[in-house]
């Protein structure tokens, strides 16, 4: 099971150049695999700090539970289905952001993000209705 996090900022969405597999490439929304004993808000929390350096001042609003089915993971050779629960966060900032697991930030558009090759079709999955 995973999260992920769409952070907003007006009309547009930030999303993040994923430096690992599965995605890799791609502008994906920031998010991770929940742990083993940790609540969805401690896992919200801990991926909005190591992702974007961001310490949720409210819960994020839940849009939905989507699946994910990659050929590829962070393990050689595995394939990857995860169950995911997608939350949208509105901020007014984003302080320096880290480059562990995107190398490129960039803000989107909706339309835009629905348009782009470079942008991952699971993630474009969470804009239409």
């Amino acid at each position: 099971i995973s999260i992920d996090i769409l952070f907003k900022k007006g009309d547009k969405e930030l999303l993040g150049k994923r430096v690992n597999k599965p995605a890799q490439g791609y502008f994906f929304s920031t998010g991770g695999r929940i742990n083993k004993n940790e609540t969805i808000d401690n896992a919200m929390t801990r991926v909005a700090l190591n992702e974007l350096n961001i310490e949720l001042k409210s819960t994020p609003k839940f849009i939905g539970v989507f699946e994910h089915f990659y050929d590829d993971s962070i393990y050689k050779g595995v394939s990857t289905h995860y169950v995911n629960l997608a939350y949208e966060y509105k901020v007014e900032e984003i302080p320096d952001l880290p480059i562990e697991q995107h190398s490129e930030y960039k803000w989107f558009y909706i339309d835009e993000l629905l348009e782009s090759k470079q942008v991952h079709k699971y993630v474009k999955d969470y804009f239409r209705n």
